[in-house]
């Protein structure tokens, strides 16, 4: 069954030739010229990806994003032509998945490569069972607290609170923990706890993965900073 695609945008060229370029993909298009209409198809037609432009009549893209999240996590790509909006737009609190540039010279081509990529995001979801996180080598089961690497089991199990620390740095490849977060992650209802007590953690963990394999280094040090998973 093919993917139904919601395209809310209020310039009507834009409207034919992306909807054609998108049913030639083998995707079912759902058009709208503004957001209160696009909201109200979505809502009782609801798509599997919509594709919103900022600025429209009746209800801008902004509003139309803020009111869909509240009903639904489907991927959103925004339409726009200012760079500070899709800053504000792309963070946390609204939610979009990704944009496009409508501003010199607009790509039906990337726009297209674009859907292809949240739809093999989705794909992937659909497969990997909630309770298991894999990260390059890393496999982490949260029911049986079991932790492989590049499919085997380490020969020492990790603690409870090893297995926090992993998780909370490996979610999240390339972004470093502070210790102090991780802290708060390993110890919540104790505050006499030194964050210190974290590296003790790091280097026992760092042993338990290295018996499995002796390059093991995806746990990096970031002096004065804190740590973060690195995938090679």
């Amino acid at each position: 069954m093919s993917k139904i695609i919601a395209l809310v945008d209020d310039d009507r060229n834009i409207l034919t030739s992306v909807s054609m370029a998108l049913e030639n993909e083998g995707f079912q298009v759902h058009t709208y010229l503004d957001g209160e209409s696009g909201y109200i198809g979505m809502t009782r037609n609801p798509p599997d990806l919509a594709i919103i432009d900022l600025k429209m009549p009746k209800m801008n893209g902004e509003e139309l994003l803020e009111k869909l999240r509240k009903k639904t996590s489907i991927p959103v790509i925004l339409l726009t032509s200012k760079d500070e909006e899709v800053d504000e737009l792309l963070g946390l609190k609204l939610g979009a998945d990704d944009y496009v540039k409508k501003s010199g010279g607009f790509s039906i081509k990337v726009l297209i490569e674009r859907v292809k990529v949240q739809f093999r995001k989705l794909e992937v979801k659909a497969i990997q069972p909630k309770n298991i996180l894999t990260v390059g080598k890393l496999t982490l089961d949260f029911e049986q607290l079991e932790c492989l690497w590049g499919g085997k089991s380490l020969p020492e199990k990790l603690t409870t609170t090893e297995f926090k620390i992993i998780y909370e740095l490996a979610k999240r490849p390339g972004v470093i923990k502070e210790r102090a977060y991780l802290m708060n992650i390993a110890y919540k209802q104790e505050n006499d706890i030194e964050d210190r007590t974290i590296d003790s953690h790091i280097k026992r963990i760092r042993k338990k993965f290295i018996k499995v394999d002796p390059k093991f280094s995806a746990i990096e040090t970031r002096y004065g900073s804190g740590y973060r998973w690195n995938v090679s």
